[in-house]
């Protein structure tokens, strides 16, 4: 796996003075499934690559009530195989996702935590040699 030269700054699409090119690409609010249709829970939000402008994570939360005692988990878009009108399917199982490292700000560098989830996940990182942005947001079931 290559590591970056850099250090990885992912933002959140909310918290950026960026939007989508195009309104149905915005997956926000969708449900999450897992490759066995099991609901992972609702995508909260989208990272981006401020450098490049592309989407390349999803921000899966889970349970808690008003955002209380919710648990957040980091999807690479990579695992999108199919986006519906109300769900979004992942090709990873329940235990993969729950199973991936957790990111703290506060505790862990970025840089390292995007290296250790994609090498959970099995994809490769969008910094690495030939690496070709997926076909999200472009394609629809």
């Amino acid at each position: 796996m290559t590591t970056p030269s850099a250090s990885i700054q992912l933002v959140r699409l909310s918290n950026s003075n960026q939007m989508l090119g195009d309104p149905a690409a915005d997956i926000r609010g969708r449900i999450v499934r897992d490759r066995d249709g099991e609901i992972l829970g609702r995508i909260d939000d989208l990272l981006i690559d401020p450098v490049e402008h592309r989407v390349r994570m999803l921000l899966v939360e889970h349970g808690g009530i008003l955002g209380f005692k919710t648990t957040s988990w980091y999807v690479p878009i990579e695992a999108i195989r199919a986006i519906d009108n109300e769900i979004v399917h992942v090709a990873e199982p329940r235990q993969i996702v729950a199973e991936a490292p957790v990111y703290d700000p506060e505790l862990i560098d970025a840089t390292d935590f995007y290296n250790d989830l994609y090498r959970h996940y099995g994809y490769p990182p969008f910094w690495s040699a030939g690496y070709l942005y997926p076909g999200y947001p472009t394609y629809r079931i």
